[in-house]
């Protein structure tokens, strides 16, 4: 970790915003000898995402000698473990990816800076309005999208073409979904399917097909537990079945594709984002595609189009300008832009978008053609989550565990996670 910087006490991680607001806890960046501005950068992801970055972060610091960036990544789960306990302690990163879910979060805990304050450095007038509302908390722009992604189900082709199983098209309901994932298993003598129960995003999908919501607009559960229990009784089936995935892998999930049972050669299709599954290309040399998600049975899509992450800055950063700087050239070089490809999805500029559709190739492609696909068929994304469905996605995974082990039933379950969840949302 990086010399020069105090940390405070914090009790504990629940007190995240007590912390944050505490005099005590510090701030991040330092300066080397020679004056040069030393910024530490995290973010989630695969090593394309990586290896991309650290090479666009190297043309950043070709142009601006007088800052060095550190860089950090990490699978999406230790990623979020890490950025709360360094939040927690006052110990952000100064520039750090983030979440939809974590905006909240990390806005209210008083962790993240008010990126207007940085209107001259950190350019946001080619990003369409309401995509940059969504880094937005009680009308203060915390976070900036760094992306557009959206939800798919990738497949290893050859598996899928070889069993003889017609391939996945648009405009397939779940219940079609559900029979082309046994069919699969059937065919191909593996799951068709990673179980999407475990998935608090593949579950908001089929929610949204049914004409339900996550949250309220007041921040509430917009679902209740004769919804999850009918969600979780349909993938509970299809799991006992040898439909889709069994407990001993979907428990091994820690949000990399690696460890996925289509990443593994366990299971012929994954529900993932779009930009995130170009991690499976080094697993599956033999190719991959990508699917739209099922829509409900009246045709009703739950797909939607959202940022597939943002950038924020931390509020105790000893070098806000520079951190800015950083944000800026992430967002509005071009030069950037062809470097990291569409790797968190298409580009939020709206002129970098347009001038680097062209040259797209390979997975980048894949991806800009697959959204261009969707394009006028999905409904408008909701509004960010509280802050407490962070938390919550863990839940659901664990609650779920206890149905795909047979502890307890979908109903009881679903009951368990109703109560959790009420009980979150009020803390």
């Amino acid at each position: 970790m990086p010399g020069n910087r105090t940390k405070g006490f914090c009790a504990s991680a629940v007190a995240l915003a007590l912390c944050a607001l505490a005099a005590a806890c510090g701030g991040s960046g330092e300066t080397v000898g020679g004056g040069k501005v030393v910024l530490r950068y995290t973010w989630w992801g695969n090593p394309d995402r990586a290896e991309r970055t650290e090479q666009a972060v190297a043309l950043f610091e070709k142009r601006h000698p007088d800052i060095q960036v550190r860089t950090s990544f990490s699978g999406y789960d230790a990623y979020k473990q890490k950025l709360a306990v360094q939040a927690t302690g006052g110990d952000a990163p100064d520039v750090m990816q983030l979440d939809y879910r974590q905006i909240d979060q990390y806005a209210s805990g008083g962790v993240l800076l008010d990126l207007a304050k940085q209107k001259s450095v950190l350019r946001t007038s080619e990003i369409d309005p309401g995509l940059l509302a969504t880094g937005r908390v009680d009308d203060t722009q915390y976070a900036i999208p760094q992306g557009r992604g959206t939800e798919t189900v990738v497949h290893d082709v050859r598996t899928w073409k070889e069993s003889g199983v017609p391939l996945p098209r648009q405009g397939w309901t779940w219940s079609q979904w559900a029979a082309t994932v046994r069919e699969l298993a059937k065919k191909a003598g593996k799951p068709g399917a990673t179980d999407p129960g475990q998935s608090e995003d593949a579950f908001e999908v089929w929610l949204r097909g049914q004409g339900k919501s996550l949250y309220t607009e007041a921040g509430g559960l917009g679902f209740t537990a004769d919804d999850l229990t009918k969600w979780w009784t349909f993938t509970d089936q299809l799991r006992r079945e040898g439909a889709v995935s069994p407990a001993e892998q979907t428990t091994q999930l820690d949000g990399s594709v690696e460890n996925t049972p289509l990443g593994r050669g366990k299971a012929v299709s994954d529900f993932n984002w779009d930009a995130p599954s170009s991690g499976y290309l080094a697993l599956i040399p033999t190719g991959t595609a990508l699917a739209p998600m099922p829509l409900g049975a009246d045709g009703t899509p739950g797909q939607y189009f959202k940022p597939s992450m943002f950038l924020g800055v931390s509020a105790h950063t000893g070098h806000a300008k520079e951190a800015a700087r950083l944000v800026d050239f992430l967002l509005n070089d071009q030069d950037a832009a062809r470097i990291l490809g569409a790797t968190r999805g298409i580009p939020v500029n709206e002129t970098i978008r347009e001038r680097t559709a062209p040259l797209l190739k390979d997975f980048d492609k894949t991806v800009a053609d697959y959204q261009a696909s969707l394009e006028g068929k999905l409904k408008d994304p909701p509004q960010a989550p509280p802050s407490g469905d962070n938390a919550l996605q863990s839940t659901f995974q664990r609650d779920y565990d206890q149905v795909s082990y047979e502890r307890m039933s979908p109903r009881e379950a679903a009951e368990n996670y109703i109560t959790e969840a009420k009980a979150e949302l009020r803390s």
